[in-house]
């Protein structure tokens, strides 16, 4: 029988050459600005060479591809456009921008294949030409050990493909509302929530008042101590993180941003499950996406 773990210990990164802030993208995403770098592909370029040897170091395993294509502005984000699973499902999203969708690369998911055990694949990437949309693990944060699926409904979140997707790979779906200060809603379920091994973080502000108790009581009856996060937290990317399996235990990627506006007594908490690998990454971060986005776990099983 397969032991299923939430956190991962091999991930695909993807290291951008030609990295920019994506137009395409800005309408809905609040988290993101104009790049006002001289030269925001190198910074880019170097900060996922420093965040691979900053995994790497804890003993974590990077498969990282390079990117040199000037089409695919966000391609550092992989974790939208495929994700994988214990029993051997490995599943491609329709993406919401069209110069994301040139982010499909076959050349992944063939090395996926040969490197470790995909049964199956779910290809939904077909479903843009009726505008119907789900990017990935940003869409639908994953508990694995529970089987549950958490997303927030958006226009890059269709609730009726969630529902779709999750019967496919026997996960319950636990979908609600998140909005903004602005009463907008969050295009990624990941910016506002990290569920982990023992743990999970949520910004409960931005949940409707009518969600939260169904939402908390799914969390915690799963076993997980909840750490609630604030607005401004989630403003500094404290949401966006992903724990992972490392060398001597488990760790918590998070940007520098992020962990600098962790609170102590949250950091304790963590600290009693994983340790928190605080990752330099404002440029990125500047594009709208955080830690979390940058990297796309490895559940499947090695050949």
């Amino acid at each position: 029988m397969t032991t299923i773990f939430q956190a991962p210990q091999a991930v695909v990164m993807i290291r951008p050459h030609h990295f920019t802030s994506n137009p395409q993208t800005m309408q809905d995403n609040a988290f993101q600005q104009a790049c006002s770098e001289n030269n925001p592909n190198n910074r880019a370029y170097v900060e996922v060479s420093n965040a691979v040897h900053a995994l790497e170091l804890a003993g974590v395993k990077v498969h990282l591809f390079e990117d040199t294509s000037t089409k695919t502005p966000d391609s550092v984000f992989p974790n939208n456009w495929f994700s994988t699973h214990s029993d051997g499902q490995l599943t491609i999203y329709p993406m919401y921008a069209p110069n994301r969708r040139l982010e499909v690369r076959s050349d992944i998911i063939d090395f996926l294949r040969a490197q470790y055990q995909v049964t199956n694949i779910n290809d939904y990437s077909h479903l843009t030409a009726e505008e119907i949309f789900l990017e990935g693990t940003g869409s639908m944060v994953i508990d694995h050990q529970t089987k549950v699926a958490y997303a927030v409904e958006s226009k890059r979140t269709n609730t009726d493909l969630v529902n779709q997707v999750c019967q496919q790979l026997g996960l319950q779906a636990e979908i609600f509302n998140a909005y903004d200060k602005n009463q907008v809603s969050v295009y990624h379920t990941n910016v506002l929530m990290c569920v982990a091994t023992d743990f999970a973080m949520i910004c409960l502000d931005m949940v409707p008042e009518h969600q939260r108790t169904k939402l908390v009581a799914c969390l915690t009856q799963s076993g997980h101590t909840l750490i609630e996060l604030s607005y401004e937290q989630i403003q500094h990317f404290c949401g966006n993180a992903i724990e992972l399996q490392g060398s001597t235990g488990r760790i918590l990627a998070l940007s520098t941003t992020a962990y600098r506006a962790l609170l102590p007594e949250q950091i304790t908490v963590i600290e009693e499950s994983a340790k928190l690998v605080a990752i330099d990454i404002p440029t990125i971060e500047a594009a709208g996406g955080s830690v979390r986005c940058m990297i796309a776990g490895v559940h499947l099983n090695n050949r």
